[in-house]
């Protein structure tokens, strides 16, 4: 099965959040099963052509994608280290990929304001490598909004190919809240027909183009990262951003599969970047571990059994911080220390920062991306807060399981499919139901009485350690939708139908 990934981001070529740990571990555990993935991502400034000796792709000159009134040069380019084995390609544009940032400025970290046109570009710039390669794909594999338009370009525009007019489509939602929103001039970007934009047409929302709505009603098949948040998408306004309704009239094309991690990356037991191995049979590194990490930050070692709670994410409203916020005062009266890892909005950065300044001995605060700082928390941590407000799937709760930091999680998307709650000698977490600052400290006190308990929190932590959150798993449920999608091709093409659309 020949899948190709479009994706705006992935590791280890480069990485905003949890979406390019998606792209770059999936298809490695595909690859496994029998698959022939490949991935088009765009090439930013930031990718590091020297370290995976990036160089022109030999098959594929560069070539000229018309944009609007405009034409623009897209080049390809292809990493022969990756390590990986797969078919990597990288689309290259001067006016499009090469600035500092990858969706937002730097500078003012507000999004660029021609998102649109970059990633229109990259879209038809990863279609016509695939034509140029003859590229004969099963399935096209779209990630978010950045590659939403891909399945509406494939109906509308390229069936009559015969390279494209079998291929199949999957539109993976990682996060609904960044649909990709656009005034209807897009269109003519993209070159699709403006008399497709009409009231209630797939390429219509209020008077604008909404990516991710073209690609949920085009997709053969569309799935989220987690069972829970495709319910929730689909029957309540707050998750659905709009987008309830056509996620409701597509509910037998949705599912739900949650995200792995890569165990070859997170793993306690050869984590090069922990400063002692440690697993559920000898948790004894993990001691050292908490020593190194309070140094890091540096606070104090505590003299007794005193809990040390991580937090590694982007500081936004989405993840829960207005509910720290609120419980400030009650949180640090509490006998804890705390550790936080991350960037987002100021108002998060000025309130930890206070925060560590009026509590040194008990709050440490590092306000950058470090990606050696967060395993060194994941593995030092006795305990890791995410109380999202909504988390499509998440990651670090994951990563937490794996180490041995014991999650406290809201039961939202894909945290209450991965948490369960610790009660009367089973669960692997302390999980709240209500999005109140009160629930949140009642989690807290909750994992602190059990944490007071040596005995009883070790079997927990082994419990937590025990899971299997790989991407095998994961991988075996996208092989059968893949097949899913083929095999309604088929039944179509024997059958004179004509595809989705």
């Amino acid at each position: 099965m020949r899948v190709v990934m479009f994706a705006a981001e992935a590791v280890p070529f480069a990485k905003v959040g949890g979406l390019a740990d998606v792209v770059g571990a999936l298809p490695k555990a595909l690859a496994k099963l029998g698959a022939r993935p490949a991935i088009v991502i765009p090439a930013y400034r930031s990718v590091d052509f020297r370290r995976f000796d990036i160089e022109p792709c030999a098959a594929v000159p560069g070539f000229d994608i018309p944009m609007g009134s405009s034409v623009e040069k897209a080049q390809v380019y292809q990493p022969r280290a990756n390590g990986s084995g797969l078919d990597v390609y990288l689309i290259r544009s001067g006016r499009y990929f090469d600035r500092s940032g990858i969706y937002d400025d730097p500078v003012t970290s507000e999004a660029y304001g021609d998102n649109m046109e970059r990633f229109i570009f990259f879209m038809k710039s990863g279609l016509e490598l695939i034509r140029r390669l003859g590229l004969a794909a099963d399935i096209i594999h779209c990630h978010d909004s950045h590659t939403a338009l891909i399945p509406g370009l494939l109906n509308v525009n390229l069936r009559s190919d015969p390279l494209f007019a079998r291929v199949g489509t999957l539109f993976t939602i990682h996060n609904l809240a960044h649909p990709g929103l656009y005034p209807k001039e897009s269109l003519a970007y993209a070159g699709i027909d403006p008399g497709r934009f009409y009231t209630m047409s797939p390429f219509e929302y209020w008077g604008q183009v909404n990516f991710m709505k073209v690609g949920i009603m085009y997709a053969d098949k569309v799935n989220t990262v987690s069972q829970t948040y495709s319910v929730e998408i689909r029957t309540d306004h707050e998750y659905g951003m709009g987008l309830e309704g056509i996620l409701k009239d597509r509910k037998d094309d949705l599912s739900g599969i949650v995200n792995g991690i890569d165990y070859d990356e997170w793993n306690p037991e050869k984590d090069p970047l922990i400063p002692a191995a440690f697993s559920a049979r000898d948790l004894s590194g993990k001691i050292k571990c908490k020593e190194h990490l309070l140094q890091c930050f540096g606070l104090p070692q505590p003299s007794g059994r005193v809990p040390l709670i991580g937090i590694v994410s982007r500081l936004a409203d989405q993840k829960g911080f207005d509910l720290i916020a609120e419980a400030v005062n009650d949180l640090t009266a509490l006998n804890l220390q705390l550790v936080i890892l991350g960037t987002g909005q100021k108002k998060y950065h000025d309130l930890f920062s206070q925060i560590a300044a009026e509590h040194p001995q008990k709050v440490g605060v590092r306000l950058a991306f470090d990606n050696e700082l967060a395993h060194k928390i994941e593995a030092g941590c006795d305990l890791f807060l995410m109380p999202s407000k909504f988390e499509p799937c998440g990651l670090n709760q994951l990563y937490s399981l794996r180490y041995g930091a014991i999650p406290i999680v809201r039961s939202t998307g894909g945290l209450a499919d991965t948490v369960e709650n610790c009660n009367a000698g089973r669960g692997t977490g302390f999980c709240f139901s209500a999005y109140t600052s009160v629930e949140m400290m009642a989690a807290i006190k909750r994992a602190l009485v059990v944490y007071s308990n040596p005995v009883r929190w070790q079997a927990l932590q082994i419990r937590a350690m025990s899971q299997d959150w790989s991407w095998d798993r994961s991988a075996r449920e996208y092989m059968s939708l893949y097949r899913t999608i083929q095999a309604a091709h088929k039944s179509r093409s024997l059958s004179g139908g004509d595809p989705r659309g």
